[in-house]
C-alpha cells in the first residue's frame, strides 16, 4: 500500500500525517519546532519515517510560513529565523524519491477549506490567526497570486487600531502597525504580556475591533463571498472574537456586498489537511 504524507511546518510545532489513497489519515504525530535548521530537517525526516510505517510514499505535500518560491520549493519562513533560502523540495525529493509540493501555509489551508465546501463559491478567502496572520484567496477554485507569483500578505495591512499599549506594537516584518502585530499569537503576547487564552473581555474587545477593521479592508478590496477564519487564536477566541469583529465589518461596509464569515471546520489543522491534498494532487493544485 502506498501512502501520502502531509507536513505542517509551523513556527511552534510540526504536524505530520500519513493518509491512504481514500484520503483517510492512518497516522498523525506532533512535535515542537526546533530552533536549529538541521535539527528541524532531521526531525521532519524522522516524523515522515514514523508515520509511513515502512510503506511506500506516493507523494509529500507541505505547508510552511512565507515567503517562499512554490514552484522551485525554496522556503524562508519568517517565524523560523534559521530557515533562509532552504531548497526544501530538492531536499525532500532526494531523500524520499517521490513527488513533493509546497506552498505558504495559508494557501494550503485555503485549498483544504475550499475543497470541503458543499456549495462552492466564486471568491473564497481564508484567514489564519495563529503565531502570525496570513491568508489565501481563491477565485473560481484557483489560488490568487500577485506579481511574479508573490503571495498576498494580508497580515501586513495597516488599520486604524485600538490598543491599550501602543508602545508595544511591533511587527517582525519591520513595518508599522501591521494587523499581525496586533492580533496574532506573538503580537498578543507582546502587547498584553500573556497568551491569547488568558485575555480578559476588554482585551478580547480590542483584538476583535482590530480584526473587524481587517475584515472590512479585505471585504472592500477582494469582495469575497465567504471568509473563513482559522488558526489557534481565531478558534480559541470563538464567540468572544468573531461576532464582534463581524459586526464591526458589517457596520462599516457601505458600497460592497457583505461576505459571510465563519470559523474553520478544520479548527487548527487546516494546513495539515491541505498538505495531504497537495501530496495527492501535486503542484497542479497550486496553479
Amino acid at each position: 500500500m502506498s501512502l501520502f504524507v502531509g507536513l505542517d511546518i509551523g513556527g511552534t510545532k510540526f504536524l505530520v500525517a500519513a493518509a491512504n489513497e481514500k484520503g483517510e489519515i492512518v497516522h498523525k504525530i506532533r512535535r515542537p519546532t526546533p530552533l536549529d535548521l538541521e535539527q528541524g530537517l532531521t526531525l521532519l525526516h524522522d516524523m515522515i519515517d514514523e508515520v509511513r510505517q515502512k510503506q511506500t510514499l506516493a507523494g509529500i505535500g507541505a505547508a510552511i510560513g512565507g515567503p517562499l518560491d512554490w514552484e522551485k520549493g525554496i522556503v524562508s519562513p519568517l517565524h523560523q529565523p534559521q530557515w533562509r533560502n532552504i531548497p526544501l523540495k530538492q531536499i525532500m525529493q532526494d531523500k524520499w524519491q517521490c513527488s513533493f509540493a509546497v506552498d505558504v501555509d495559508t494557501n494550503v489551508a485555503a485549498l483544504a477549506e475550499f475543497h470541503q465546501l458543499q456549495n462552492r463559491v466564486s471568491r473564497f478567502l481564508y484567514m489564519t490567526i495563529s503565531t502570525g496572520v496570513g491568508g489565501g484567496l481563491l477565485t473560481e477554485g484557483h489560488l490568487y497570486r500577485g506579481t511574479r507569483g508573490a503571495h498576498p500578505e494580508i497580515g501586513h495591512q495597516s488599520i486604524p487600531f485600538q490598543c491599550s499599549f501602543p508602545e508595544r506594537i511591533e511587527c517582525e516584518c519591520g513595518a508599522d502597525y501591521c494587523i499581525e502585530a496586533l492580533i496574532s499569537g506573538n503580537g498578543i503576547r507582546r502587547i498584553y504580556q500573556k497568551p491569547a487564552e488568558e485575555l480578559n473581555d476588554d482585551e478580547w474587545h480590542e483584538v476583535a475591533y482590530n480584526l473587524g477593521q481587517s475584515l472590512r479592508n479585505m471585504a472592500a478590496l477582494y469582495t469575497p463571498d465567504l471568509i473563513v477564519l482559522g488558526g489557534s487564536v481565531a478558534v480559541g477566541g470563538g464567540e468572544r472574537l468573531v461576532p464582534r469583529a463581524t459586526d464591526l465589518m458589517r457596520s462599516n461596509l457601505k458600497i460592497v456586498p457583505i461576505p459571510r464569515v465563519r470559523l474553520s471546520q478544520f479548527a487548527e489543522v487546516a494546513s495539515l489537511y491541505g498538505a495531504l491534498l497537495l501530496a495527492q494532487k501535486g503542484s497542479s493544485a497550486l496553479e
